[in-house]
């Protein structure tokens, strides 16, 4: 269970989605009740009537950013720059009134320190350090930049979601569609993505039903797309990414457990923030700082006790998670019988509620 191999699947490319439903919550989920070893096959927009009065969901309000940017070297050559440290980003302009992070750049030879890029004739940017293919950049404009991001950037999508000059139309709605519909929080260069199949009318229900939620805020990091290398996984160096979890949203979730309901977490990052913040009794702290929980199997469980997640990639950290919150060995079998049911993978594809 400890061999990266364990954790492999075979996929067909048709069944990575390219886009989501035309109503979220149309999407399908897959239910697996532990207790019994059983799957079934419903809607998302039936959460409401397979969920239990009392519930918490716990959702992760970040929102992602446009945090892909193009540029040109003072040389002339095409670079594209990709944001993967905002939240530090923004405390080193809150202190120095410039906008610094650390960037994966993407360009026909690696940037050296002090080489400058061209974004408008405004805004600008200057290599400050380059380490192990990360660049530090220094952005000019202050507050300006921001502005500029948030206006002439791009979605950082996932790389099996294929965009080109033919699909512009998805490219512009891709602005709304890999947004949760509760983000508030910019931060994060990829999706919550079981979060994504909510709708409003969908929450008003599960509130109507008396299943509250709470707002917990993960700023998903780059780290999220890079691969495990090491054959044991228990060798592999997690990424760390910036939690917020308000005194409110506390309260809500230790009131649950005091009372014997359910904590549901809405996909990985929830898992693991609450999972990161809580003893052994399952109660939380709130705070803020960094995360950098690894789970796999063999870690104990002890605030959630629900998950609403997506199918995730082959050999992945988030394959592992589910993997200890349920079985591997099970959880692969489900997975087999969502390919054998036609079920979408990825980001945009369907969900899995475990219980």
């Amino acid at each position: 269970m400890y061999l990266l191999s364990d954790y492999d699947y075979q996929l067909p490319d048709d069944r990575i989605a390219q886009k989501p439903c035309d109503n979220r919550s149309d999407a399908k989920l897959m239910r697996i009740q532990k207790n019994s070893n059983t799957i079934s096959h419903h809607r998302f927009s039936l959460l409401p009537d397979l969920l239990q009065q009392g519930d918490l969901l716990v959702v992760n309000n970040t929102r992602v950013i446009p945090a892909r940017l193009f540029g040109k070297k003072s040389t002339g050559g095409r670079v594209e720059v990709l944001i993967i440290d905002y939240a530090a980003g923004i405390k080193h302009l809150e202190k120095t009134g410039s906008f610094q992070c650390q960037c994966l750049v993407r360009a026909s030879k690696m940037p050296k320190t002090g080489t400058g890029i061209d974004f408008t004739d405004q805004i600008t940017g200057r290599v400050q350090a380059v380490d192990g293919g990360i660049c530090e950049i220094c952005f000019s404009g202050g507050r300006h930049f921001i502005d500029y991001m948030k206006t002439a950037g791009h979605l950082p999508l996932p790389p099996y979601i294929k965009r080109s000059q033919d699909t512009t139309d998805l490219s512009a709605m891709d602005r709304e569609n890999y947004q949760t519909v509760y983000a508030q929080a910019d931060g994060a260069v990829a999706a919550p993505t079981a979060g994504l199949h909510f709708t409003r009318p969908l929450m008003a229900q599960l509130a109507q039903k008396g299943i509250d939620t709470a707002h917990i805020t993960l700023h998903v990091g780059y780290g999220t797309f890079v691969p495990v290398r090491v054959e044991d996984i228990r060798e592999h160096q997690i990424h760390s990414e910036y939690f917020s979890l308000s005194p409110e949203a506390a309260r809500k979730i230790n009131a649950a457990k005091v009372q014997k309901r359910r904590v549901v977490a809405v996909g990985t990052t929830s898992v693991r923030t609450l999972e990161f913040l809580c003893d052994e009794t399952g109660m939380v702290k709130p705070g803020a700082g960094m995360c950098d929980l690894y789970i796999y199997p063999g870690f104990a469980y002890h605030c959630v006790d629900a998950v609403i997640t997506n199918f995730h990639l082959p050999k992945s950290t988030l394959l592992m998670l589910v993997s200890a919150f349920y079985d591997r060995k099970k959880i692969l079998h489900a997975y087999e019988t969502a390919v054998a049911h036609g079920y979408r993978f990825f980001s945009y594809g369907d969900a899995m509620l475990i219980e």
